[in-house]
């Protein structure tokens, strides 16, 4: 029950214009941390990012349906863009430096010192990039839609075409590091999409 005539109204305005902010500031702190990467940038994207959630979680209205479009295609932006710097900060913790990252998104795994004359190094978990681009994308419009079981599906395609190269380590550690930040971050923002919208 409103307090006064009207109060829905402003009450869904001021969710819609903070969800917006919010959105388009994870947005550029993202953008700015993909030139020049920076925990702090991603921390406060995504704290901003959990903060919309949780107004979202208690809010008791739902955005109008233009500013649900809006909303989602801002939001999906932020899901996929977003999670390549959180996800190689993340690994990057996780691995130190043990591995090189190549431009795609593999890694370059140096073989033992007593196999190192005979292999050589070797390029493992190429295309990393574009693969959780797409993975982050499947992921945060199944969530949208209301098909989160969709996102198990996408794993396990993951996981069959990247069979062969788990034999190694670093390979397994930066699979699963970089699967569950990329999904995660994924996730969030699809579950605030989809407590806005619906």
């Amino acid at each position: 029950m409103a307090l006064f005539p009207g109060a829905d109204v402003l009450l869904t305005a001021a969710l819609s214009i903070f969800l917006f902010l919010a959105l388009c500031a994870a947005l550029v702190l993202i953008i700015i941390a993909l030139r020049h990467p920076s925990s702090y940038l991603l921390l406060v994207a995504g704290i901003l990012v959990v903060v919309a959630l949780l107004v979202v979680a208690i809010s008791a209205v739902n955005v109008p349906a233009i500013m649900g479009i809006i909303l989602t295609l801002l939001g999906v932006a932020v899901a996929v863009i977003g999670g390549n710097p959180v996800a190689r900060r993340l690994l990057d913790i996780a691995a130190g430096s043990r591995v090189r990252e190549t431009a795609d998104g593999g890694i370059v795994v140096v073989a033992q010192e007593q196999d190192a004359a005979s292999t050589g190094p070797r390029t493992l978990m190429r295309g990393g990039t574009v693969i959780g681009y797409l993975e982050r994308l499947a992921a945060v419009i199944a969530i949208v839609v209301g098909y989160p079981e969709a996102i198990a599906v996408v794993v396990a395609i993951k996981g069959i075409g990247r069979f062969s190269e788990l034999s190694e380590p670093e390979a397994r550690e930066r699979f699963i590091v970089g699967t569950l930040a990329s999904l995660v971050w994924a996730c969030a923002v699809g579950a605030l999409l989809r407590l806005a919208i619906w």
